[in-house]
């Protein structure tokens, strides 16, 4: 098993660094990818210092990867060497029960085997991720990059992108519907565009009037102040659906107003305990509150199509990945517009 470059978090308190990793031998239904571009998700600082308390280190952060097919197992005939191909949160799961048979791979009931700091029967023990100069996947996890896609912007498609579409798409979100995009930041700013280009009347809901130029350029109709108490009495009821990216925890009553009967917030975001959730406007109004993950593959593969037909990528800032601890730093200041993507041929 040769040795592969990587950075890696050795504990919760020390920067990413270099480290040398094994991979597993490429097996017949394997695909071994050399990594072009890797996005950077709040959910790698989060594994990378620890934060849920589950982190196993080394951790090799990651699961946004686009890269090119550089050997194929004898049984993987759909792809082909040098095909550009990316790999997303998930990396295998049971194949046996009933998410996984619908093809919500991402809620199987056995537990998915994350992109990294999953166990594994690999080197290592655990998954690593795509901070590094290749990687191999069972084939159907393994997804084709649509022609015209900027592989760079492409990258935060496989985190930020499917989070977005799943509970879009899921909700039936198209023409007639008026949407609410919570928050304008790494998950947000794709909600925009896709529910934008869904054919949905799409508002930028945020505390910030600085943001509301940008979010009109990035397809909003309109913009809303949460901040502003007017504002917000004017759009009571108003709402068939809100996508709730705030990544912190927060009260979600300040926004169910908005909702018109039958109306859905879904939570996207913020992960753990929140405030308490005041019960009468969902009773009076046969409101919801739900949340959604990322995507199963076949979902996935279609969100990628669905962003080359329109022309959609992230907004990105391209980094070297020496700079990831910078990035980091920067990113908990909320001071990227609006993911950082690592160009991995500077890792040498």
């Amino acid at each position: 098993m040769p040795s592969i470059s990587s950075f890696a978090a050795q504990s919760a308190t020390s920067p990413l660094a270099p480290y040398q990793i094994e991979r597993r031998d490429v097996g017949p239904k394997d695909v071994q990818i050399a990594i072009e571009y890797c996005g950077v998700c709040h959910t790698d600082i989060h594994q990378s210092k620890n934060d849920w308390g589950a982190s196993n280190y080394p951790v090799v952060p990651g699961h946004e990867i686009i890269g090119k097919v550089s050997a194929l197992g004898s049984e993987v005939k759909h792809l082909k060497i040098g095909q550009r191909v990316a790999v997303g949160c998930f990396v295998d799961s049971c194949h046996t029960c009933t998410s996984c048979n619908a093809d919500l791979e991402q809620y199987c009931l056995n537990g998915f085997t994350a992109t990294y700091n999953s166990a594994t029967k690999d080197p290592g023990g655990f998954t690593y991720g795509g901070y590094s100069k290749s990687i191999v996947v069972d084939k159907h996890f393994v997804l084709t990059l649509p022609d015209g896609l900027d592989p760079a912007g492409a990258a935060p498609l496989l985190c930020a992108g499917i989070t977005t579409y799943s509970p879009l798409r899921h909700w039936g979100i198209g023409p007639g519907k008026t949407v609410g995009i919570i928050g304008l930041g790494g998950l947000g700013h794709m909600g925009v565009k896709l529910s934008h280009a869904m054919g949905a009347k799409t508002v930028m809901i945020t505390t910030s009037k600085n943001k509301a130029a940008d979010a009109m350029k990035l397809g909003a109709h309109e913009v809303l102040i949460s901040t502003d108490a007017m504002a917000m009495q004017a759009m009571t009821n108003q709402f068939d659906f809100l996508l709730n990216t705030i990544p912190v925890p927060h009260d979600f009553n300040h926004y169910m107003p908005l909702l018109k009967v039958d109306g859905t917030m879904c939570i996207v975001g913020s992960v753990g305990p929140t405030a308490d959730l005041n019960t009468g406007p969902l009773i009076f109004g046969r409101k919801s509150v739900a949340g959604s993950l990322v995507g199963g593959i076949k979902e996935t593969q279609e969100m990628l199509e669905f962003c080359a037909k329109h022309n959609i990528v992230s907004e990105i800032e391209l980094i070297k990945m020496d700079e990831i601890n910078q990035a980091y730093e920067r990113m908990l200041k909320s001071n990227v517009k609006y993911r950082f993507v690592i160009d991995m041929n500077s890792m040498g």
